[in-house]
């Protein structure tokens, strides 16, 4: 038996609902940068309380654990930082879905969603300048160097396809500029 793929196993779902969504996090980074293994999914969704039965019913079923609609309703009420996981349970992977709110990065990734072939779907995954500023951040968080190692492979490997100077300005719009200087400095 093939082993599924974590990115469909949760994509498929929120395709066949019609949810607006764009893939971040490792497998964006993943996509622009260097391959390496990963099991869970990171995507920004736009989700509104009248549509989270929807979301509810894309992942029904035994093989599927989504929080109840009253854990949605909540996380969905946040302006910034609303998210849950759904698990598939006969794998253990697990898709952290982010509501975009108000977070102003968030609607211009899915604004700015990049189409690209997968697998002969089409996977919707959020722009290189949205992965780099957000791995950023999440450096500036947690310290964790693997942020830094994503971002430099992705300059290396995605570097062309990089809007510089609107990177340059959201850098300095969110105050990453000490990050950004330890992109350039090497392990």
């Amino acid at each position: 038996m093939r082993e599924p793929n974590a990115m469909l196993l949760f994509i498929r779902p929120l395709e066949q609902a019609g949810f607006e969504y764009v893939v971040t996090g490792s497998i964006a980074a993943i996509i622009y940068g260097e391959p390496r293994l990963t099991h869970d999914l990171d995507a920004v969704i736009d989700i509104r309380e009248a549509n989270i039965s929807r979301l509810i019913a894309a992942f029904a079923g035994e093989d599927f654990y989504c929080p109840p609609a009253d854990v949605i309703t909540v996380e969905a009420r946040r302006e910034q930082r609303g998210h849950i996981n759904i698990l598939h349970i006969p794998t253990g992977f697990k898709a952290d879905l982010y509501f975009r709110g108000r977070d102003p990065l968030h609607i211009w990734a899915l604004q700015n969603v990049r189409k690209l072939p997968f697998l002969g779907e089409q996977l919707r995954v959020a722009p290189p300048e949205y992965v780099i500023i957000r791995k950023l951040e999440f450096y500036r968080e947690g310290g964790s160097d693997k942020h830094l190692r994503d971002v430099r492979l992705m300059l290396k490997l995605s570097g062309t396809q990089i809007d510089q100077p609107h990177l340059a300005q959201l850098i300095a719009e969110r105050g990453l500029a000490e990050c950004w200087t330890k992109v350039a400095q090497e392990d």
